[in-house]
């Protein structure tokens, strides 16, 4: 909270995964965030579902859906879902997220994210007053 006070933010995108317990947290964040006006851009599902590399076949191993519902709930953009994948998880505790997202998988869903994230944000800018013209010295 000392953090979100002293930096100038645009905004929090909350992560969590679908399960009830992470869930909590994520209400904990937002209410957080409210309270101290930081803007909610949006938020994530992460670990959502396993699509097996094998077979194609989707596996909800940490259950589906949560985040998509308690940002309803909440009032909160959904920005979309990020699945469980190892190569994901590797590359990025290596540092190397670039090529972690050459997964089409990955790919896409991080892809999606950052689509609705921006789209949220020009519609945002579109709503918020314009600011008047500074004044020309001389």
């Amino acid at each position: 909270m000392t953090l979100s006070q002293l930096l100038p933010l645009s905004g929090a995108v909350v992560v969590c995964t679908p399960q009830q317990v992470a869930l909590l947290d994520a209400v904990k964040a937002i209410a957080m965030f409210r309270k101290t006006k930081i803007p909610l851009l949006g938020m994530v599902e992460n670990m959502s579902g396993f699509i097996c590399p094998d077979n194609g076949k989707r596996y909800d191993i940490f259950g589906h859906g949560g985040a998509r519902r308690k940002a309803e709930e909440l009032q909160v953009p959904f920005l979309g879902e990020v699945p469980l994948n190892m190569n994901l998880r590797l590359q990025s505790d290596d540092g190397h997220l670039a090529s972690a997202l050459e997964d089409p998988i990955c790919a896409a869903a991080i892809d999606k994210i950052i689509r609705s994230l921006v789209r949220n944000l020009g519609e945002r800018a579109a709503k918020a007053p314009s600011t008047p013209p500074l004044p020309v010295l001389g």
